[in-house]
């Protein structure tokens, strides 16, 4: 299985926002745990809330326990944009 692309849209004291970004690879959905992993290797996620826009560019949340792991995923914020208007004003 390939591994999930995407990019880092937003750093914040509160929030991580990424995109994903791959077509033809593996989506941020199926390798949640490796991109929370990643994520959390690289020193960008902390305790941050993690949100991602999928393929399809509906926002949604995949949890974490603050130490790498993935827990779960969560709907995305009510009311946010899809795809290129991109959340990033909060």
């Amino acid at each position: 299985m390939t591994r999930a692309k995407y990019m880092v849209e937003q750093v914040t004291p509160h929030k991580v926002v990424i995109s994903d970004i791959g077509t033809t690879h593996t989506s941020v959905t199926n390798d949640a745990e490796n991109v929370v992993k990643e994520l959390h290797q690289k020193g960008i996620l902390k305790a941050h809330r993690l949100f991602y826009y999928d393929s399809t560019g509906r926002l949604d949340e995949l949890r974490h326990d603050g130490h790498g792991r993935f827990t779960g995923f969560a709907p995305g914020p009510k009311g946010r944009p899809k795809a290129k208007a991109r959340w990033c004003d909060v």
